[in-house]
């Protein structure tokens, strides 16, 4: 036989409302009002996450990060993920993990809608990108989640972890953005103490660095590309950079993409500081 206490603890578990007079066999009285849908107290819907993985090469590298997104509750149809190297400034898949969360969100408002990523290095190569993204979330209402990484956690841009964030991410892409500037200046101001404007000569030319971007996305390691590298000029002539140096070349040269208003910023305040006074 069915008990009073039982169908009101079956109610409570299936989050139905059930009149407090009600009991067993006792019919519905005129003026009873039925039950309602329950509230929800917090007046906010479910959170819907949007997964995204990424690697440049290694196989099992993005198998991990699938399945630690898996792991954490996000069924693979909203998991999106890519092989693709750093270089690429458009990813597809990440493209579209963007695109599925503002769907998402503009369907269902009362939601959060949460982009996870197993770590912050899968969203961006630099201040800029990571700036530019979390400007973009801000302004869809959407909320970034990293599952591992220095930085682990949920990052609403409403919250003051957030808001904290976003902010340093402003904050470095402003401090490369004055270090680009400052390099490209201190380059031009050192090539016209030696008589030559335009900037010092570089041991790695803007052919070299396109000849390594170009031979990486096939698969070679910088290791392997050096040797067939030459320098044209100065000292070191007729011999091949070190790998460090092909790095270094490298972190500029996605630096100065990443802030090319620095650079133009760096050359129209040389012009200006050069210019003889009348």
């Amino acid at each position: 036989m069915t008990t009073r206490t039982s169908i009101h603890d079956l109610a409570k578990r299936l989050d139905v409302r059930v009149p407090a007079d009600r009991n067993p066999g006792q019919p519905w009285r005129p003026g009873t009002p039925p039950p309602g849908p329950a509230s929800d107290k917090s007046g906010k819907g479910a959170d819907i996450r949007v997964g995204y993985a990424r690697c440049s090469h290694l196989k099992q590298e993005l198998e991990a990060q699938l399945d630690a997104l898996e792991a954490h509750g996000i069924p693979r149809d909203k998991i999106f993920s890519e092989k693709i190297s750093t270089r690429i400034k458009v990813r597809p898949k990440f493209e579209a993990a963007l695109t599925a969360a503002r769907d998402i969100k503009a369907h269902a408002p009362h939601c959060r809608v949460i982009f996870t990523v197993y770590e912050m290095k899968r969203l961006g190569r630099d201040a800029a990108e990571l700036t530019a993204l979390a400007d973009h979330l801000t302004a869809h209402g959407l909320i970034l989640e990293m599952l591992g990484g220095s930085l682990p956690g949920i990052y609403d841009p409403e919250s003051p972890a957030g808001k904290m964030l976003f902010g340093f991410f402003a904050g470095m892409a402003e401090i490369e953005r004055e270090g680009i500037r400052e390099g490209t200046l201190d380059g031009l101001d050192t090539a016209a103490r030696k008589g030559r404007f335009g900037g010092r000569p570089k041991v790695i030319t803007d052919d070299m660095i396109h000849t390594v971007l170009r031979r990486r996305a096939n698969g070679e390691t910088v290791e392997q590309i050096a040797p067939d590298l030459v320098i044209a000029s100065g000292s070191r002539r007729g011999q091949s950079p070190s790998v460090a140096s092909i790095y270094r070349a490298l972190a500029e040269h996605r630096r100065a993409e990443a802030h090319p208003d620095a650079v133009r910023q760096a050359h129209e305040d040389f012009a200006a500081l050069t210019v003889p006074a009348k």
